[in-house]
Formats: structure tokens, C-alpha cells, sequence
């Protein structure tokens, strides 16, 4: 049912979160030597969960590590300037699929109630 109640918000909420939680430990790790930040591919994983796939396959197949523009000495590849950016437009994102799934279920509440 939420599938079809919510669409691909259900599953780019789900994604959101779980890339939210990996910029985040890009962030926390900024300053451990060698740690290497990646990111997920949204748009590659949101495909590949809505083809069938598992989560946990679309999350592994759209995972990268994030080339950096500048490396460190330390072979640490976390940039803070592109983690918080992404980790601020992924915030916005996660905001706006909320927001829609919100408004949904509000609408689905009303509707069955008579209003």
C-alpha cells in the first residue's frame, strides 16, 4: 500500500537518510589520516531501489568514494567545504520528500474521514 500511496518518496526518503548518515561520517572523520569519503550516487540508487533491487544492493552499486579536488598530506580525501554542502542540499531534500509524505498522508486522513 505505500508503495502506491507514496510512490518513490517512500524508498528517496529512506536513501536521504541513510546519505545523510554517511556525509556525516565523512564530517565526523574529517581529520583521521586515511580515511577516504564517499558519498552515494542518489539518483543511481533511487533507480536501482525502484527496479526491484534491495536497498542494500542499491545503496552497495551506487556507493563511490569521492575523488578530492585538493588531497591531504595524510591521505585523508574529506573536503568540509563539499561534505557540508552536500550534506546542507541532502538536508533540503530530505526536508521537501518529508514534507510531500506529509501532505499525502494529511490528504489520505481527510478523505477518509469525509471532510
Amino acid at each position: 500500500m505505500s508503495e502506491t500511496l507514496f510512490g518513490i518518496h517512500g524508498a528517496a526518503l529512506e536513501l536521504r537518510g541513510l546519505r545523510m548518515g554517511l556525509l556525516s561520517s565523512n564530517i565526523a572523520n574529517a581529520a583521521t589520516p586515511g580515511y577516504k569519503a564517499r558519498d552515494i550516487d542518489f539518483a543511481a540508487a533511487l533507480k536501482a531501489s525502484t527496479a526491484g533491487n534491495s536497498m542494500g544492493q542499491a545503496i552497495a552499486g551506487a556507493t563511490r568514494f569521492r575523488a578530492p579536488v585538493m588531497p591531504s598530506l595524510d591521505g585523508n580525501t574529506v573536503e568540509m567545504a563539499t561534505e557540508q554542502t552536500a550534506f546542507a542540499e541532502n538536508a533540503v531534500g530530505y526536508s521537501a520528500t518529508l514534507s510531500f509524505i506529509k501532505d499525502r498522508v494529511g490528504t489520505t486522513m481527510r478523505a477518509l474521514k469525509g471532510e
